[in-house]
């Protein structure tokens, strides 16, 4: 009998490297603006990541996507503090990282839950595997409360986009990096949000 698929809050610890390099399959392009070092990167995120502030796919002990989420209280990637960046790359790599990471720090607003980053295995895409880690955000964010969603999606993603609407995320907003593109690799990224609806 084959093992189900479980959509979880969190992971296990056991499952910290697993974590960290589908994260870092998914967003290495981003962070290795900030952090070249990929074995440097995957220790840190092993180390900085906060389980509460996600959900998994799981399939026996394989985990097979993540979605990441921040709100006031704390987010998936909250440990990538200063002081573990200076503990990893030294006083310049830290500050460097710092500095390239500080272009990406989005905060969310009043009753809004931030999309953290959301992650799925090369091996198990095309089987709606992301669709249902959005899901279970969203049954999230009416269960607690939130009035909103939001994420950024970058326009070299527009496959991600496209999932999102499907979803009912709604555009909002575009924020142009052209005189940026030669450190980012980017030229645009869009605003979404879901509107949570009110709970019976």
């Amino acid at each position: 009998m084959s093992i189900a698929l479980k959509i979880v809050r969190g992971f296990p610890d056991a499952s910290r490297g697993q974590v960290a390099r589908l994260y870092d399959d998914a967003f290495g392009a981003k962070l290795g603006i900030a952090i070249p070092n990929k074995a440097a990167r995957l220790t840190l995120l092993q180390q900085a990541f906060d389980p509460t502030h996600s959900f998994a796919a799981i399939k026996g002990d394989e985990v097979l996507g993540i979605a990441g989420f921040k709100t006031a209280t704390g987010a998936l990637t909250y440990g990538i503090t200063p002081h573990r960046l200076r503990e990893q790359l030294g006083v310049f790599g830290a500050t460097r990282a710092m500095l390239v990471l500080s272009l990406f720090q989005r905060h969310p607003a009043p009753e809004q839950l931030l999309m953290d980053g959301i992650a799925v295995s090369q091996a198990a895409r095309g089987l709606g595997i992301g669709t249902k880690l959005i899901n279970r955000l969203q049954e999230y964010a009416t269960e607690e409360g939130f009035r909103s969603i939001r994420l950024d999606v970058i326009d070299t993603n527009p496959s991600a986009r496209r999932l999102y609407e499907r979803m009912n995320f709604i555009p909002t907003k575009t924020a142009n990096f052209r005189y940026m593109h030669w450190l980012l690799n980017l030229s645009s990224a869009t605003t979404l949000e879901y509107h949570v609806p009110a709970a019976a």
